[in-house]
């Protein structure tokens, strides 16, 4: 764990919030990778969770790496409604998906995002494969000879 000691108390009240809900309903690789952006965020100076509720952070960050990994997506599993996340922490859908969207925003986050994607599902992650050319032509590894 790599967290500044003025976020460290901030950081052992959200974590246990993550990882319980992520045991109790997702699984180990959406703990993980939850716990990693919450560590980000505490590095992030100033951290945004000076401001806000400890529930409402560790919700918004379940939140996006859930909708980075496409848990509301009924084909994939786990899969779980992003009102019915949002109910599990007694938020509402606008408020979880608005911290989410701040969280997305302040670190740039986006769909495919390598960084956030759980690694059960890199492999089905199109930005992993991709490289550029020095002639700056972007291409799929899978698809070019050795």
């Amino acid at each position: 764990m790599d967290v500044l000691k003025s976020m460290q108390e901030k950081y052992d009240i959200i974590e246990p919030i993550i990882t319980k809900f992520c045991e109790k309903y997702l699984n180990g690789e959406y703990a993980a990778v939850s716990l990693r952006l919450l560590e980000k965020l505490c590095r992030k100076r100033p951290s945004p969770l000076i401001k806000g509720k400890p529930n409402t952070w560790a919700c918004g960050i379940v939140y996006a790496i859930g909708s980075t990994n496409f848990l509301f997506d009924k084909s994939t599993a786990p899969y779980m409604k992003a009102s019915e996340l949002a109910e599990k922490f007694g938020l509402s859908q606008s408020t979880a998906g608005s911290k989410a969207g701040e969280i997305y925003k302040l670190l740039n986050i986006s769909t495919f995002d390598p960084d956030w994607t759980l690694p059960s599902l890199l492999g089905d992650n199109p930005f992993v494969w991709m490289f550029e050319t020095s002639g700056g032509f972007i291409l799929d590894a899978r698809h070019e000879s050795r």
